[in-house]
């Protein structure tokens, strides 16, 4: 994996993409994707108008990174908790987990 994506971010909000466990059988590669979990990001706000005037669904997407490849794609959502109890903690630099997306291990976690 390349480790500049692990600092991504979002293109739409600027938000840092965060980890996110696969569900089984997804058929990707690695064991978990980068996603942005902002939910006041406007790629993800429009989504909603967007799936429901063009499809007739109640869902939205959320911007989606591969690790393994750089592919970028939407990730289906059904509602705007969905898939975060999948979100992975971030580990700091001493070895600690950091649930926060945004923690600055050289500042003790704040940003």
């Amino acid at each position: 994996m390349n480790d500049s994506l692990e600092t991504s971010r979002c293109p739409h909000c600027g938000e840092l993409l965060q980890r996110f466990e696969l569900p089984d059988n997804t058929g990707w590669p690695s064991e978990f994707q980068l996603a942005c979990f902002n939910d006041d990001c406007p790629y993800f706000t429009r989504g909603w108008k967007r799936m429901r005037d063009e499809y007739a669904v109640g869902a939205s997407y959320r911007y989606r990174l591969d690790p393994t490849t750089g592919e970028v794609s939407p990730l289906a959502v059904w509602s705007s908790d969905a898939l975060k109890d999948r979100i992975l903690e971030r580990q700091s630099g001493d070895g600690h987990s950091d649930p926060r997306p945004d923690a600055d291990p050289d500042t003790g976690g704040a940003s």
